[in-house]
């Protein structure tokens, strides 16, 4: 490892911007957007599956107040989103009394709370897509088995759902990645906020934000390259057989 590093020194020693101490911005940028990313990812997905299955339902008292979410928050600015929830919080009567000012007053969780709303927002409508697609046949071979309507949704309408939802959901994963650019703006220190900094540093626009727009590129082509290995594993039954 020292000598990784003394070889690291030098080969950024003869240049002025991408110094040790520059590159350590980049990384905490590169650690705290692939923190919020994931998690707001995870979260919205844990709330967008029984979301899906409310917004999928006949009766209009449970899929009406879901439609009324997505169609807000899908309907609406992320950047918007983020403001409302960062500076408003401020607002409500008490709220920094209570345990939950430490973590608000961050702009991490402000941000993961907008992020996972709005993710959770389209992977509903994403997922309820895929469960409405189901195909009636399986539904009625399900219920000729005498399977319950919770047993048939987890052992037959969820996973095919899941499987067709697949290549919405990668692009999703990549909106959220790239919408995540935006956190800086609540002084939030991620990748574009590392950028800025090393931008009103040296002034030099071109340098620091072509690279982050790199590593922005090589993190998607990672996520599409993992989405494309799932599709070919979880859909491997509908390629024609040789």
């Amino acid at each position: 490892m020292p000598d990784i590093t003394l070889w690291f020194q030098d080969l950024l020693a003869g240049n002025v911007i991408f110094t040790p101490q520059t590159i350590g911005y980049y990384w905490d940028g590169l650690v705290t957007t692939t923190q919020l990313v994931f998690l707001s990812l995870v979260i919205g997905l844990v709330l967008a599956v029984p979301l899906a299955i409310g917004r999928s339902s006949g009766r209009r008292w449970i899929s009406l107040p879901i439609y009324l979410y997505t169609y807000v928050f899908r309907g609406t600015p992320l950047l918007i989103q983020l403001y409302i929830i960062y500076y408003g919080v401020v607002f409500f009567d008490g709220i920094q009394e209570t345990f939950l000012w430490p973590m608000l007053r961050e702009a991490f969780y402000p941000a993961l709370i907008a992020f996972t709303l709005n993710t959770a927002a389209y992977t509903t409508e994403i997922f309820r897509g895929a469960i409405k697609a189901t195909a009636h046949g399986e539904i009625e071979a399900a219920r000729a088995y005498g399977m319950s309507t919770s047993l048939m949704m987890r052992r037959i309408i969820l996973p095919s759902a899941f499987r067709r939802a697949l290549p919405a959901y990668g692009n999703e994963v990549i909106f959220m990645l790239h919408a995540s650019a935006i956190a800086s703006v609540v002084t939030l220190m991620d990748l574009t906020g590392a950028a800025r900094f090393v931008y009103a540093r040296f002034y030099a626009p071109f340098e620091a934000f072509l690279f982050v727009a790199a590593i922005y590129l090589c993190l998607t082509f990672a996520i599409l390259y993992f989405f494309r290995w799932l599709e070919k594993r979880l859909l491997a039954h509908l390629r024609p057989q040789s």
